[in-house]
């Protein structure tokens, strides 16, 4: 892109899109922050109703206590009631969860069969039946005020729950505004790249040793070959690297696919969703074979997972590749770091490996082989680091995935 005014667009479209991220961030932090102080004086409320309900049951007993006056009692029994009432009709206003509503319903019709409770214990104690009022009092009153307070605690613990979902589900959203963002940066970054032709030698290439996915030599033997440490080995003998000539691909349709492809990441429910995406990912790239490794945070070796462009008979007999191999693969594992390998005049194609980097740390490698030379192009290897990113996030929260070896056609 050569206009200077198409390309400062492209800087403040880009610049704009990560500042909307932050802003969507900054302000859920701030809903956070208010829904955190709601619950706790929600907690505070709900501890004082359970204090009411205490006194309510210590009270009461003191009716048919030796040396107490229920002329005294009554009164103030009748004052906590109430209080005890307005408390958990105060909870259920603030309540935000059909949960915790529906314990605080429950604790109000056991507060009004306390008041119930209540009025036959006085009726005992004013016709002199002392008895029978104990009964009553230290039987079913005692029980009912203890199953009220257990009925707060549970609308307490309702109340915890709501808020814990409703973070996560707000965190998830703040992680996809922020991915989407990026990946819209990481576009628009693409559309900066220069046109024309671009010049092998005028890359900067990783030396990354070896290819470590399957060559044409592999692919007729019907089993991997993990090359060895090319680069170093074309350096050492003083061969020069190849200056294959990259034509460029029309960055419209190419950005179409790979924005298009983004949102389908994002969108991804199964490992079949998933096989077709990465298939996608492939012809977007222009690559001949595509495979994704999996390992783990802790340096576990890479296994295939996801591939497109290998028979199945290949990929079944690929071995596991291990963080400290000599290929690509393992390079871009280690490192976190993109790798290139270029073709050699008259070999199979070149490829480029990018990391899977989650926020534990990196979890596998996207490998792909790539036609004519276009390892070298910065608009692949662009297109590679967002394929990767997309499938990290897919790969990092997806278990089925993990579970499944080898795919495709």
């Amino acid at each position: 892109m050569r206009s200077r005014v198409a390309r400062l667009t492209c800087v403040v479209v880009a610049w704009i899109a990560l500042g909307g991220a932050a802003f969507f961030t900054f302000q859920s932090e701030k809903q956070f922050a208010e829904m955190r102080t709601a619950a706790r004086s929600f907690d505070v409320h709900a501890r004082e109703a359970a204090d009411a309900f205490a006194d309510l049951r210590a009270s009461q007993q003191a009716y048919v206590a030796a040396g107490q006056g229920a002329a005294f009692w009554m009164p103030k029994v009748a004052a906590t009631l109430d209080t005890a009432t307005s408390a958990i009709a105060s909870l259920r206003q603030s309540a935000t969860s059909a949960a915790t509503r529906s314990a605080l319903d429950e604790a109000s019709r056991t507060i009004a069969e306390f008041g119930a409770i209540d009025e036959r214990a006085r009726d005992y104690i004013k016709t002199e039946q002392q008895l029978m009022a104990a009964d009553v009092v230290f039987t079913e009153g005692a029980e009912t005020a203890l199953t009220a307070a257990r009925q707060v605690e549970t609308a307490r613990l309702a109340e915890h729950e709501a808020l814990e979902a409703s973070e996560a589900a707000r965190r998830k959203q703040e992680a996809l505004a922020m991915a989407g963002a990026a990946a819209f940066a990481a576009l628009m970054i693409l559309l900066l790249a220069p046109g024309g032709r671009i010049d092998a030698d005028a890359t900067d290439p990783v030396a990354a040793p070896g290819s470590g996915w399957l060559t044409e030599a592999a692919r007729s033997a019907g089993g991997p070959v993990a090359l060895g440490d090319e680069l170093s080995a074309r350096a050492s003998a003083g061969s020069p690297m190849p200056a294959t000539a990259v034509p460029s691909r029309p960055a419209g349709p190419v950005l179409k696919a790979a924005a298009q492809l983004c949102t389908d990441f994002g969108r991804v429910s199964d490992l079949e969703e998933l096989r077709a995406l990465v298939a996608r990912a492939a012809d977007v790239m222009d690559a001949s074979g595509l495979v994704v490794w999996l390992g783990d945070a802790a340096g576990g070796d890479l296994r295939p997972v996801i591939a497109h462009g290998y028979s199945n008979q290949v990929l079944a007999r690929m071995p596991a590749v291990p963080r400290s191999a000599n290929n690509a693969a393992a390079a871009a594992y280690r490192a976190g770091q993109l790798q290139i390998v270029l073709a050699r005049p008259g070999s199979a194609s070149g490829a480029v490996a990018a990391p899977l980097l989650s926020s534990a740390g990196c979890i596998g490698t996207l490998s792909a082989e790539i036609r004519g030379g276009g390892e070298a192009s910065d608009s692949v290897q662009a297109l590679a680091a967002i394929f990767a990113a997309q499938l990290a996030g897919v790969l990092a929260t997806t278990p089925e995935a993990t579970e499944q070896r080898t795919v495709s056609r």
